[in-house]
């Protein structure tokens, strides 16, 4: 187990299981925004915290991308605006969606 010899850094848990990263911590791990962190447990309770492994590309989604992009590139007469009715149309399918980040999560979803 890890010995500190600086004082904790401590954060709040939200209703939602969020936190934020401490400063001290964030500028130790070298962490940026969207950056991964990682969260080893150990068998006698203590956690240890480190910068996480960028997420690996997936490769059917690259190469679905590039398609596209060639795709867009050969044909660019397909190329169209998109029209205010289907922006209408799809305001009208969210406009009763209503979403808060920091209400806290339902029994069901905890």
């Amino acid at each position: 187990m890890v010995t500190s010899q600086v004082p904790c850094s401590e954060s709040t848990l939200t209703d939602r299981y969020q936190t934020t990263v401490p400063a001290p911590v964030r500028k130790y791990l070298g962490l940026n925004k969207n950056d991964k962190i990682c969260y080893t447990l150990h068998p006698d309770g203590a956690v240890l915290i480190s910068r996480g492994e960028p997420a690996a590309n997936d490769p059917i989604l690259e190469n679905f991308l590039d398609l596209l992009a060639q795709d867009m590139q050969k044909n660019p007469k397909n190329l169209r605006p998109i029209n205010s009715d289907l922006v209408n149309k799809v305001q009208s399918l969210v406009s009763e969606v209503n979403f808060d980040i920091n209400e806290p999560l339902a029994d069901e979803d905890e």
